[in-house]
């Protein structure tokens, strides 16, 4: 079932891997965990050849942003009980921390630190107006 667009960023957790469909249509995956403490973790499909050479270049430990849809799925495992599995069919991915990234498609702590320091949120919302 496919739920709704999202954006995630994590480290990728397992290597891509690129496999053909019955009809010769190449798919690309690989497992991302966006858990900070804990391994939380979501398979990432591309079925997109302008994404090809970006998940190629991927390794284990990089961080990257992927935007796409997502999706679940309830598998049976070999004993009988069943889990919910993630996945994002993706639209977009981009590799996070990278020196050499245009600075419109840099994704850092700068504009985060940036908006911050403009403390608009004073300007919006008075405390007076939070009702809890």
């Amino acid at each position: 079932m496919s739920l709704a667009k999202s954006v995630v960023t994590g480290t990728v957790y397992r290597a891509p891997e690129k496999r053909f469909t019955q009809n010769n249509v190449a798919v690309s995956a690989f497992v991302l965990n966006i858990g900070e403490r804990e391994e939380t973790l979501i398979r990432v499909l591309s079925k997109r050849n302008a994404l090809d050479e970006i998940v190629s270049s991927l390794t284990k430990g990089e961080r990257v942003l992927v935007e796409g849809r997502l999706q679940t799925a309830t598998v049976k495992s070999d004993d009988g009980s069943e889990r919910r599995i993630y996945e994002i069919d993706a639209n977009t991915i981009e590799k996070l921390g990278e020196e050499s990234a245009p600075a419109n498609q840099k994704f850092g702590t700068e504009e985060i630190v940036k908006f911050e320091s403009d403390d608009l949120s004073n300007e919006l919302i008075n405390e007076d107006e939070i009702p809890f």
